[in-house]
């Protein structure tokens, strides 16, 4: 089975302004890449659909769905908060983003695919249940988890989730829901300024120092994530990765998560991945690739099935 690449062209046109840090050139970024490196002709591409509002009201309260079928613009630009807004083509692109999560989810848990990669924007880690922030609309990968659940049977879904930034919209729908394991990794302090101190059973927040290098995040991974998991035993696995714009690796002093460009799994990701492979036995744990939400990052995310399995060929987002 091959890995499945959903996207779709919406996801492109979904912009917030000149000089917005998230922007189209990152997704343009990623399918150049998968084309230059011949990626793309192994993988098997999906269009990414629409979600359904069932599917977002499994995550999100319905005031806050009304809300963005109400603000979206036909022509500008509609502010949600002060770094996220949508112009005329958001809401299509958020619908797909969702969409591709969810197609994801029903591919892998029916075995049609081994695993799958959303290349999709917006983000959607920042995401609450009740409002859009930090560059997030709705939150596609807490939307793909509530439909393994509620669509696929799934009793332990596994969410990773490594990026600069505290993926605090996933930690809120979930926090309060043992059937979720969030695993997150995050410099503190830092944006969203929170997750250092609200972890519990599932809730597994890591904060790291700026300036952490790839092995501080493999040691993480390895001392608090594997032993999590292990106890855990999830039966599928997300990952929604935070993956970097610059050059070199490591957190710097601003906390950008810094990396090379070439490849999102040298370095510290690759330390990342070499946590789990290393420390996880077997199991059949099928792995979906789907998006957070970062801002000093393109977000990426890759899966494994099982996890003690080799991660699939590095891709970025």
């Amino acid at each position: 089975m091959a890995t499945a690449l959903f996207t779709h062209p919406d996801c492109v046109l979904h912009e917030m302004g000149p000089g917005h840090p998230e922007s189209p050139a990152r997704l343009k970024a990623i399918l150049a890449a998968l084309e230059a490196s011949g990626l793309a002709a192994r993988l098997t591409i999906r269009e990414a659909p629409l979600a359904a509002r069932e599917h977002l009201e499994r995550v999100h309260d319905a005031a806050h769905v009304d809300l963005i079928f109400e603000s979206a613009p036909g022509r500008g630009y509609a502010r949600l908060d002060p770094d996220t807004s949508m112009n005329a083509s958001s809401l299509s692109a958020a619908l797909r983003a969702a969409g591709a999560v969810v197609a994801a989810t029903d591919a892998v848990m029916s075995g049609e695919a081994r695993t799958a990669f959303c290349a999709v924007r917006p983000p959607g880690h920042h995401a609450t249940p009740s409002r859009a922030m930090g560059f997030c609309i709705f939150n596609n990968v807490a939307i793909g988890a509530m439909h393994a659940i509620e669509a696929h049977g799934a009793k332990r879904v596994a969410i990773l989730d490594f990026d600069v930034h505290h993926g605090n919209g996933t930690e809120d729908a979930f926090h309060d829901d043992p059937r979720v394991m969030l695993c997150s990794t995050f410099q503190h302090p830092y944006y969203p300024y929170c997750g250092a101190d609200s972890g519990n059973d599932h809730i597994i927040n890591v904060p790291l120092p700026a300036m952490t290098d790839g092995r501080g995040f493999r040691d993480a991974v390895q001392s608090a994530w594997i032993p999590a998991l292990e106890r855990f035993a999830p039966e599928v696995v997300f990952v929604s990765a935070g993956s970097p714009r610059t050059r070199t690796s490591g957190l710097d002093a601003r906390g950008r998560l810094r990396h090379r460009r070439a490849c999102p799994l040298r370095g510290g990701a690759r330390a990342r991945a070499r946590g789990l492979n290393e420390g996880m036995p077997a199991r059949d744990a099928r792995g979906l690739q789907c998006p957070p939400g970062g801002v000093e990052v393109v977000e990426a995310v890759w899966g494994v099935r099982p996890i003690s399995a080799q991660l699939p060929v590095s891709t970025a987002e």
